[in-house]
């Protein structure tokens, strides 16, 4: 936008911004005024240091931290050892299934099998049933001799696993017993010529 210069009155009173007299707006020299801070080093700001991080809340005295999940440790359960063995057997031929009591260390015969229990074993009532013994089974032959046929652990809750499996007798495990109605076996005596005493075996009742 241009500037129109009016011609002054001679009475006018001049202001300080008013060019001289005698001069228009165009002849005053235009000066450019110095940039005040041009030429002068400008002052950094200093960066700004990072908070400083809360330090972590230190166990006070009488204050718990929360628990960690971890496995809960196994329970060992404590086995239950039991005086009796109770078995079942069955004869082939006939299709009769005896129940039959054996104290520990006991041997008795049903049909041609002799039945020798060592040890039995089964868990507290408030746990899962757990019953197993280690038997062992002979067989007495035709011409009257003692035959090894099983030695090993039978399972009351697997009676499939581990069972005597003869031509005419099958023989398992059904649980085990504190007391029985069958007699305890007297103790052996040691016969006078120092020699172990025999233990007689007895056939099963049902």
């Amino acid at each position: 936008m241009l500037a129109v210069a009016y011609p002054l009155l001679a009475n006018a009173q001049q202001m300080p911004w008013d060019p001289p007299a005698g001069e228009t707006p165009a002849q005053i020299p235009f000066e450019i005024q110095p940039d005040a801070n041009q030429g002068q080093p400008v002052q950094e700001q200093p960066a700004q240091e990072p908070a400083p991080q809360q330090p972590a809340q230190s166990e006070q005295p009488g204050q718990k931290q929360p628990a960690q999940n971890k496995p809960a440790p196994e329970v060992k359960v404590e086995r239950v050892a039991n005086p009796v063995a109770e078995f079942s057997g069955i004869d082939k031929i006939t299709g009769r299934i005896i129940n039959f009591d054996v104290y520990i260390d006991e041997t008795v015969q049903f049909g041609a099998l002799q039945v020798t229990p060592r040890v039995c074993y089964s868990r507290p009532g408030a746990e899962a049933p757990k019953t197993d013994s280690f038997v062992e089974v002979d067989e007495i032959t035709l011409d009257r001799k003692i035959r090894r046929i099983f030695t090993g652990w039978m399972f009351a809750e697997s009676p499939g696993i581990n069972a005597v499996e003869h031509a005419v007798y099958d023989v398992w495990l059904k649980g085990c017993k504190q007391k029985s109605d069958v007699p305890a076996p007297v103790a052996a005596k040691p016969s006078s010529s120092g020699a172990p005493a025999k233990v007689n075996s007895k056939q099963p009742t049902n």
